[in-house]
């Protein structure tokens, strides 16, 4: 006979944001026992699963439960023991670069704007901004709009894909200026991002790898 608690869905994807939930993620043991936490279980289930010991398993679980990295489901009474399961708060996770401080890649210190380091400066701040924004959308309940566009293409030569870039480059600026209204009462400004960087899945070119595009 155990006391259950009401149990949310868990979310799809969860954004890190805070250096002490981060500390209680980033341990291996950790990561492993939230891996075998998709669905619910006990300190005594993930001994059996992982051959740990259980005392081991309580105090890991405790300090993810602490982060909310994971959550109680039920309370199973056994014996003069009363056992607690829980299962991961998220499905995925993912950790914010403001988790780094000022160590994250910032844009503002970035002068070449063609460079990789551009290029990952924008996708942290995207990261970091989408955490936030998330985190507001779910407190208030709504669903957060957004866009995702990804394609992979093949170009024959270097003049190609400065064309490509070129001609890409000029597309947006027209659709920029054709659908801003910075003077709509009720609009909503969006950040829009495009880039684009050679695939790690393959790399049969003599080309450098941080070529620029």
């Amino acid at each position: 006979m155990g006391a259950s608690t009401l149990r949310r869905r868990p979310a799809d994807l969860l954004t890190v944001r805070d250096p002490a939930q981060a500390a209680a993620l980033l341990q291996p043991q950790r990561l492993r026992l939230l891996e075998g936490l998709s669905e619910p279980d006990s300190a005594a289930g993930l001994a059996r699963r992982f051959g740990l010991p259980r005392q081991q398993l309580n105090y890991h679980l405790r300090e993810l439960e602490r982060a909310g990295l994971v959550e109680l489901v039920e309370e199973r009474r056994r014996g003069n023991c009363v056992e607690r399961v829980v299962v991961a708060t998220a499905r995925h996770y993912v950790i914010s670069p403001e988790v780094l401080g000022g160590l994250g890649a910032s844009l503002d210190e970035v002068r070449d704007h063609f460079s990789s380091t551009s290029l990952v400066a924008v996708a942290a701040r995207a990261i970091r901004e989408l955490g936030e924004l998330r985190a507001r959308a779910e407190e208030q309940g709504e669903r957060l709009a957004t866009l995702t566009l990804e394609s992979e293409l093949c170009f024959a030569s270097i003049e190609a894909r400065n064309a490509f870039a070129k001609e890409l480059s000029d597309v947006i600026a027209r659709l920029v200026v054709k659908y801003h209204d910075a003077k709509a009462p009720a609009g909503r400004m969006f950040r829009l991002v495009a880039g684009a960087y050679p695939s790690p899945g393959r790399q049969d070119s003599a080309e450098p790898i941080d070529a620029q595009v």
